[in-house]
C-alpha cells in the first residue's frame, strides 16, 4: 500500500486530506463526491476519527484508487493486452516449427506463476498479532458510508475460503458488517462459491474457517470480483497477470492461507447454525439491501503490519469506482466469453445500467435467431446468468461505449418480434422481480435492418396535452431520439392504480408512441437521460412491467407496490446526508453545486 501511494503521488493521482474527518458519513461522503468528477484522484484520509466514541485513529484510510481509467491500468496493467495473452492460451496450436516450440515452451514456463507459493513463515501483514481479550474490530476505521446503514461496514475485503476437504479455494468480495468487537456478517449471497462451502460445512457439522484481507497488492481486491469459473482460484489470475506467484502465508489460528503481504487480516470461524440479520446497506445498484440473515463470523485473531493503511470504497449511485473496475473486467474476460459465444465480437455493460442489469452485446450473425441463440447462451454461463436486460446489435453497429450512436442503432431497429421475454435467475441484490434472486428477463435482437415504419412526431405539449386529457395521472412527458423510427417517450405519474391501466389508457396513441416508459413523479428528472436509464433498468422486471399492443411497447418503470401485487419490501434510494454535504462544504473539503447535485441525485 505504501508503495502504492507512493505510486499515485508520483502520478499526480493522489489527493491527501489532514484534516480529522468522521468514519461515519463524513470521509465516504467526499469519496463519493470525489469519484464523480472528471478529473477524480485517489484519496488518503490521514487523520480518520470516530466522533461517536471520540477515538482517534493512527491508520489512514485509502479510497477511489481503481477511480479512473489511468488508475486501473497503473495498478492491474493494459486490460486489453492482458486479454490478448489470455486469447493466445486458449488458442494454442501444436507449434509447425523450432522456433513456435521454442515460443510454446516459453508461454507453457511462464504459467508456472499462475500457481500461489506457500512460504513457511509468518508475512508481513502478520508483524502484530492480536488474540483473546485483544481482539477488538472498532481499532480500525471502519467507515459508515449511508445514514440508513445497519452500521460500519468493511467494503474492499477480500474473503478467502476452502471446500470442506481443502481442494477448491476462493477469493471473493463481499461487503463484511461490524456487529460488535468479535463478530462481523459476512454477505455472501446464494449464488456465491463461499456460500456453497458454507452449506458443504454445515452439512458436516463444521465450523468453517475464513480469512479476511484489507489492503495490500491493489490487484488482490481487484481478482476478488473477477467473475472466474467456478473452482478456479482468483489468486492464479493475480499470478497470471504479474508473471510472478502471489505469496501466501498460512493465517494464525485457522488453515486459511492469505497473502503476505496484505495490510490488515482478521481470522475466524463460521457457526454454520448461527445466522444473524445484517443490513440495510446503500448497495451499488443505487438503492439499498434490506435486512435480511447472513452468516456470522466469529474473530479468533487480528494480525497487521506495524504501520497498516485501511483500503475502502464507496457504492451508491453510479458512475462510482466499480465503473472502471467493470470497464476493465469486461475486457479481460471477453476472450473466456467468446469460448461459450463464438460468434461473439464485443460487449459492454455500462455502469448506469447497473452491470447485471444491461448489457450490450455486438456479434457476427449468421442464421435467423443467431441473436436468440446467443442470449440463452448468455443466461446460462456464470455471472451472466444474472443479467436481465440484453440487447444485442450487429457487426455494422457503432461503437457500444457512444451512448448516443448506439441507441440510434437500437431504436432504428426495435420491433415486437425482436422481443425475447423470460425467465432466470437474478442477481441476489435485485430488489424489483416478484420473488428473491428469480424473475423476469428480456433480449432484444437488433441485428438485422432498420423497420420500415415509424410515427407522426408531435411537440412534448401536444402530445402532454392528449395524454393528460385521457389520463389524469399523467404530470409530464419528454420525447427522447425523435429522429429514429423508435422515439421514447417517457411520463411521470403520480401512481394511483397498476400502469397497466396507464398503457391501456394511451394505446388510441399509438401513431404517436412506439416506445413508452412510465416513471414515478417523484425522484426523477426527465431531461436526466443518464440517471433515468439507472431508475428504469433497476426497477423493471419484464415479464410483469412490459406491456404489448400490436407494435406499441410500454415499460413500468415506477416503484412496484400494492397495485402490482408486489408483497416484497421496496427499498429506498441512496441519499447523501445532506446536512453532511452542508458542513463539509462549507469546510471546503468539497466543491458541489446545485447543478452537480442535480445531476449525480445526490
Amino acid at each position: 500500500m505504501k508503495k502504492i501511494i507512493n505510486l499515485l503521488k508520483e502520478k499526480n493521482e493522489l489527493k491527501i486530506i489532514d484534516e480529522e474527518l468522521d468514519i461515519y458519513l463524513e470521509i465516504p461522503h467526499i469519496a463519493y463526491i470525489e469519484v464523480k468528477k472528471d478529473d477524480s484522484k485517489a484519496i488518503l484520509f490521514t487523520n480518520p476519527i470516530d466522533k461517536k466514541s471520540g477515538k482517534k485513529f493512527d491508520i489512514p484510510v485509502l479510497m477511489n484508487i481503481f477511480g479512473s481509467l489511468s488508475r486501473v491500468k497503473l495498478l492491474i496493467g493494459d486490460s486489453n493486452e492482458i486479454a490478448k495473452d489470455i486469447e493466445k492460451l486458449l488458442h494454442l496450436k501444436p507449434p509447425a516449427g523450432f522456433g513456435a516450440k521454442i515460443d510454446m515452451f516459453k508461454t507453457l514456463f511462464s504459467l508456472k506463476n499462475v500457481f500461489p507459493k506457500r512460504l513457511n513463515k509468518k508475512g508481513q501483514s502478520q508483524e502484530v498479532i492480536k488474540l483473546n481479550e485483544n481482539i477488538n474490530l472498532y481499532d480500525f476505521p471502519h467507515l459508515t458510508t449511508w445514514h440508513l446503514d445497519g452500521g460500519p461496514f468493511i467494503t474492499m475485503g477480500q474473503i478467502y475460503t476452502e471446500s470442506l476437504d481443502g481442494e477448491m479455494k476462493n477469493l471473493g468480495m463481499y461487503r463484511l458488517q461490524i456487529y460488535n468487537e468479535r463478530e462481523l456478517g459476512l454477505h455472501w449471497q446464494i449464488h456465491k462459491d463461499s456460500n456453497h462451502f458454507f452449506h458443504e460445512y454445515k452439512k458436516a457439522g463444521k465450523k468453517m474457517p475464513v480469512s479476511i484481507a484489507i489492503g495490500g497488492d491493489p490487484l488482490y481486491t481487484w481478482c476478488g470480483q473477477a467473475p472466474l469459473p467456478i473452482g478456479v482460484f482468483e489468486l492464479m489470475l493475480y499470478g497470471f497477470i504479474k508473471n510472478s506467484p502471489a505469496k501466501l502465508v498460512k493465517s494464525i489460528t485457522n488453515e486459511i492461507y492469505i497473502p503476505e503481504d496484505v495490510d490488515i487480516v482478521i481470522e475466524g470461524f463460521v457457526d454454520t447454525d448461527k445466522l444473524k440479520i445484517e443490513g440495510p446497506f446503500g448497495d451499488h445498484t443505487g438503492y439499498y439491501t434490506l435486512e435480511e440473515e447472513y452468516p456470522v463470523l466469529e474473530v479468533s485473531a487480528i494480525t497487521h503490519k506495524k504501520n497498516p493503511i485501511y483500503l475502502a470504497t464507496v457504492v451508491g449511485k453510479p458512475p462510482l469506482e466499480d465503473k472502471y473496475m467493470g470497464y476493465s473486467t469486461g475486457r479481460i474476460f471477453l476472450p473466456l466469453l467468446k469460448t461459450t459465444a463464438p460468434n461473439l465480437i464485443d460487449y459492454y455493460m455500462p455502469e448506469n445500467g447497473v452491470f447485471h442489469n444491461l448489457i450490450l452485446a455486438k456479434i457476427k450473425t449468421l442464421y435467423p435467431a443467431h441473436a436468440k441463440q446467443i442470449m440463452h447462451a448468455f443466461w446460462g454461463v456464470g455471472q451472466m446468468s444474472f443479467v436481465k436486460h440484453a440487447i444485442f446489435v450487429g457487426e455494422d453497429a457503432p461503437k457500444l461505449t457512444d451512448a448516443d450512436a448506439i441507441s440510434e442503432y437500437i431504436l432504428n431497429r426495435i420491433s415486437v418480434d425482436k422481443l425475447l421475454i423470460t425467465e432466470g435467475v437474478c442477481d441476489a441484490l435485485d430488489h424489483s422481480s416478484p420473488k428473491a434472486c428469480e424473475g423476469g428477463k428480456i433480449g432484444i435482437d437488433c441485428t438485422g435492418d432498420k423497420v420500415e415504419l415509424g410515427i407522426e412526431i408531435l411537440s412534448d405539449s401536444e402530445l402532454l396535452e392528449m395524454a393528460k386529457e385521457l389520463n389524469s395521472n399523467i404530470t409530464d412527458l419528454k420525447q427522447y431520439k425523435t429522429n429514429t423510427k423508435n422515439p421514447i417517450i417517457i411520463i411521470k405519474v403520480n401512481k394511483t392504480e397498476s400502469q397497466k391501466e396507464t398503457f391501456e389508457s394511451l394505446k388510441i396513441l399509438d401513431r404517436y408512441i412506439k416506445i413508452l416508459i412510465i416513471v414515478d413523479e417523484n425522484k426523477n428528472d426527465l431531461n436526466n437521460a443518464y440517471m433515468l436509464l439507472w431508475r428504469v433498468v433497476n426497477n423493471i422486471d419484464a415479464k410483469r412491467d412490459i406491456f404489448i399492443h400490436n407494435s406499441f411497447i410500454g415499460i413500468d418503470a415506477t416503484n412496484k407496490n400494492e397495485f402490482d401485487n408486489f408483497d416484497r419490501e421496496w427499498p429506498n434510494d441512496v441519499d447523501c446526508n445532506q446536512e453532511v454535504l452542508k458542513n463539509l462544504s462549507k469546510k471546503g473539503l468539497i466543491d458541489i453545486n446545485e447543478a452537480f447535485i442535480k445531476k449525480f441525485q445526490l
